[in-house]
């Protein structure tokens, strides 16, 4: 039987892995923009702020399953 807590960590688990899953695509959809591309022909690399949503979706992914699973 699941305790209460194991029920919220669960759901925790399962709003942070949408929510990395959202900020990953919204970081794809960052990098087709016009200025995004104009930054990545010139310097060779994404921007900082496309960066920043793919580490924090994936970071948010990661640490979702880890809640899902852990209980």
């Amino acid at each position: 039987m699941e305790t209460e807590s194991g029920t919220t960590m669960k759901i925790t688990g399962i709003i942070l892995v949408v929510l990395g899953i959202g900020l990953a695509i919204w970081g794809y959809q960052l990098s087709g923009s016009v200025g995004s591309q104009l930054t990545q022909a010139v310097t060779g690399s994404d921007t900082d702020k496309v960066m920043t949503f793919y580490i924090a979706g994936a970071a948010s992914f990661f640490v979702g399953i880890y809640l899902f699973i852990k209980n």
